[in-house]
């Protein structure tokens, strides 16, 4: 409610002039009674006026991009020159460490022992390598990251669609794997004359680079597997068909290694990789995505029927 006054000056009376008026005030009361219900009304007026205008404001956030459902005649699965011509020469590189270590074992064949342990114990880290970089490319990191953001990517979309790994052509599973061979391994094997050393470095190198058609063969059906392949899954010699299948099921936190498999059971039952995760997540605050529950990132999503 409000109250205003109205002031009316003194003004001549139209018959006597020399007679006046009295000065009047004039009080006007007005009213405004706002109801419960119009006042509802309104706040809905302001609340639609704000969703509308956040509506129409572009997002903070980029939305993340849906990864493109694989095909089987996906032009990405299937080699090129270039990557064969990586794998050439990281297969060469190999070569050239081996065969340094062969040459000089001919000359001497005191060292036959040596070099042999040697490329024994590096088969055997080459597979520990391959756990501890495929558990850290699994729960850290994502596609921007510096120098392995797209094997990240390569990776997480393996575990959506892991039977477009079988479907790759060979130079094209190994090529990005060859690159860096050829940049790490040749120059040791052109300088390294050590027979030990080069060993090492060679049986290493062949591990890691041939790790992902061993991982490869781990997807593949026993039917359409080599008998040799078959063997040495069987034997232990590489990952198994069955060993590596459990990592791709909840909860998706074991099961790492992928050169021979190894150190999985060593891995798992001591919980070597949950005590890393609560280390980085104490010192850094980072969690690891196998904490989380697993969603369609990790989800399985068979091969379309009838391909």
């Amino acid at each position: 409610m409000s109250i205003s006054l109205q002031y009316k000056s003194v003004f001549r009376h139209p018959r006597d002039p020399h007679k006046c008026c009295r000065q009047q005030f004039t009080a006007r009361v007005q009213c405004a009674a706002t109801t419960r219900q119009s006042r509802k009304r309104d706040q809905q007026v302001v609340a639609a006026d704000e969703l509308q205008l956040l509506s129409s404001t572009p997002p903070l956030v980029i939305p993340t991009v849906t990864q493109k459902k694989p095909v089987l005649d996906d032009p990405d699965l299937q080699s090129t020159w270039t990557h064969r011509a990586w794998v050439a020469s990281g297969s060469i590189s190999i070569l050239i460490s081996l065969l340094k270590s062969a040459n000089s074992v001919a000359v001497d064949p005191n060292l036959s022992l040596e070099p042999v342990f040697a490329g024994l114990i590096s088969y055997l880290l080459a597979d520990l390598g391959s756990g501890v970089y495929h558990w850290a490319i699994d729960n850290y990191g994502d596609a921007t990251t510096p120098l392995v953001g797209a094997q990240i990517e390569a990776f997480q979309g393996h575990h959506r669609f892991p039977w477009t790994i079988t479907r790759r052509e060979f130079a094209n599973n190994l090529h990005a794997l060859a690159r860096v061979i050829t940049f790490t391994v040749l120059p040791i094997g052109l300088v390294s004359n050590e027979p030990v050393f080069n060993a090492f470095v060679g049986m290493f190198g062949g591990c890691i680079m041939f790790s992902q058609q061993f991982h490869a063969w781990a997807h593949g059906t026993k039917s359409k597997l080599p008998s040799v392949v078959l063997a040495l899954q069987d034997s232990g010699v590489l990952v198994s068909r069955a060993e590596h299948g459990a990592h791709h099921h909840a909860p998706y936190n074991n099961n790492y290694c992928i050169v021979s498999g190894a150190w999985n059971k060593i891995l798992d039952e001591n919980n070597v990789f949950e005590a890393l995760e609560m280390i980085l997540y104490f010192r850094l605050g980072v969690r690891p995505r196998s904490w989380s529950e697993p969603n369609s990132d990790w989800t399985e999503e068979s091969l379309p029927m009838g391909q």
